[in-house]
């Protein structure tokens, strides 16, 4: 049997192990760490993707560890709530007419569970180096001086991939002008600004932030300015959370990091035997929790063009358990490389940077009546969110 291999143990390249492994394909997954990644990262599962790990059969242990969340409301900073959208509207589109809020460092142990349950082999600090690859298969070798064989490659190493680099395959795009800070508080926050939805986008031309919640925390996500060390912005952070909402002392704070966003796309997603996806392939800000959805779509659809190239049956929307559902598969994993590039430019990048245009507008008013008639329309609200969630961009063409 052909052997795949899978650089990147984060939820992406597991994904596409799994959906690998569960076929029968034996699958070797090489990790740069020694462990899997604990930081909470990417936090929103989107309807989509939740029939994608139902698919898999992971979805109830995600479920089990997250929070549902069927509605998301946008704010303004100084007036409140301006309108909350239901995703009950997309009750005849999908089994899972809501969002699952759970960090990805939950979701990663339970799909490294299942591969090795189905044979699929993960090896830590095993950081892909160089990479040959022709006709025949491809090569990979590790810091750690470990060459690896198989028949594919596919690269899900992040969005310093070194895959990508040794294949010097362009990653092109935009770097924002602001870092983003994101902290997890422990605070009721609920409390503190009454009427909140778990995921909320605040306006204000001053200063936008975005409120989510998961099951630990809450998390805030503040725009900050470039020019500023991290040391300089930590230390302004209490004051700036008691400016969103003030207990009267300063919030606490479990944890907080300074990030640069980058909005960029790799020139092809396909290199002879190699395959990009997830963040290897591209990048987004992170406003409307499109990067890890798209990362995981792109390991399924990838994964399941493998199968069709590998045992010859096409694809994987026969199988018993329903594993594709109504999303557009089968292909060439070229085609499909090429089919989930364009989702990136035209969906993914497209919806992402205009959600960032959105909130940092100098004149966030203008969008309030817009939105309200949105939440006021079930047939708009819900052509609305089957683009913001991703689901048009599985179910029609590109």
């Amino acid at each position: 049997m052909s052997r795949v291999l899978v650089a990147g143990a984060g939820p992406v390249g597991l994904t596409a192990a799994l959906t690998l492994a569960r076929a029968g394909v034996p699958v070797t997954v090489l990790e740069a760490g020694p462990e899997l990644a604990a930081e909470s990262r990417a936090s929103t599962f989107h309807p989509p993707t939740l029939e994608m790990l139902a698919g898999l059969g992971v979805l109830d242990e995600l479920m089990e560890r997250g929070l549902v969340a069927r509605t998301f409301q946008y704010r303004d900073r100084s007036g409140g709530p301006i309108a909350t959208l239901d995703l009950g509207v997309l009750t005849g589109d999908t089994p899972y007419p809501f969002r699952v809020q759970c960090e990805q460092s939950k979701l990663t142990p339970i799909l490294l569970d299942h591969l090795r349950r189905h044979g699929g082999q993960v090896l830590f600090g095993q950081r892909a180096a160089g990479v040959l690859a022709d006709a025949g298969g491809v090569a990979v070798t590790t810091d750690a001086g470990g060459t690896f064989t198989g028949d594919w490659l596919i690269a899900a190493d992040g969005a310093h991939s070194a895959v990508r680099r040794a294949l010097d395959i362009p990653f092109e795009g935009l770097t924002y002008p602001e870092r983003f800070l994101v902290a997890s508080t422990t605070e009721p926050v609920e409390r503190l600004l009454p009427g909140l939805e778990p995921i909320n986008y605040v306006f204000d031309p001053g200063e936008w932030l975005v409120l989510l919640r998961t099951p630990d925390h809450w998390r805030v996500l503040l725009p900050t300015p470039p020019g500023t060390s991290d040391e300089a912005e930590l230390a302004r952070l209490p004051a700036r959370l008691r400016a969103v909402a003030d207990p009267g002392r300063d919030w606490e704070v479990a944890h907080a990091s300074l990030y640069r966003v980058h909005q960029r796309v790799a020139a092809t997603f396909a290199s002879g035997r190699v395959l990009l996806a997830g963040d290897a392939a591209h990048v987004n800000n992170p406003l409307g929790g499109l990067g890890m959805n798209s990362g995981i779509h792109d390991a399924v659809l990838l994964a399941a063009s493998l199968l069709g190239s590998l045992l010859g049956d096409g694809s994987l929307a026969d199988s018993p358990d329903g594993f594709m559902g109504g999303f557009m598969g089968g292909g060439s994993p070229e085609e499909v490389a090429a089919r989930r590039r364009r989702v990136a430019l035209d969906h993914v990048g497209a919806i992402s940077h205009g959600n960032w245009e959105k909130l940092r507008s100098a004149d966030p008013a203008a969008h309030h009546a817009e939105l309200r008639a949105l939440a006021a329309d079930p047939g708009a609200a819900r052509s609305h969110l089957l683009r913001a969630c991703l689901i048009s961009s599985l179910r029609e063409p590109v």
